[in-house]
């Protein structure tokens, strides 16, 4: 594995654990979606460095995805994509930071959308670390 996917790779964990340290802080919801936006887009950005396809420029994940679902299919929920997605588009002052197109996510939504980054990263270590 390159040396740039590993930091990809380590940049997603540290994004991961920021959220699970705050899933129990139900005031930091939109914050634990932001960590896991930014889970996501970092591990498929370690796929696409380890494919070679150049720095793309986008928050967009599920424009990201769509570069490596051929070798990496592991988003088991395509609307969970679709949803964590919008946290960081919708995004665009400070006070929006990690709201969803309703809202604050729930504690509820906060916690899915951590369990699916859980799982996204997950899947990409694996695949890359068996490539």
């Amino acid at each position: 594995m390159k040396k740039t996917t590993e930091e990809w790779l380590a940049k997603a964990a540290e994004d991961l654990l920021a959220a699970e340290l705050l899933l129990s802080q139900w005031e930091l919801t939109n914050i634990v979606a932001f960590h896991a936006q930014q889970t996501v887009e970092k591990a498929f950005k370690a796929a696409i460095e380890e494919l070679e396809l150049g720095l793309i420029r986008t928050h967009s994940l599920t424009r990201l995805y769509q570069l490596i679902e051929s070798e990496f299919p592991v988003v088991d929920d395509p609307d969970m994509l679709d949803r964590l997605d919008a946290v960081y588009i919708e995004a665009r002052y400070p006070s929006e930071l990690g709201l969803i197109p309703s809202g604050k996510p729930t504690s509820e939504e906060a916690a899915a959308f951590h369990a699916f980054a859980t799982r996204v990263l997950k899947q990409i270590q694996t695949a890359l670390t068996q490539r």
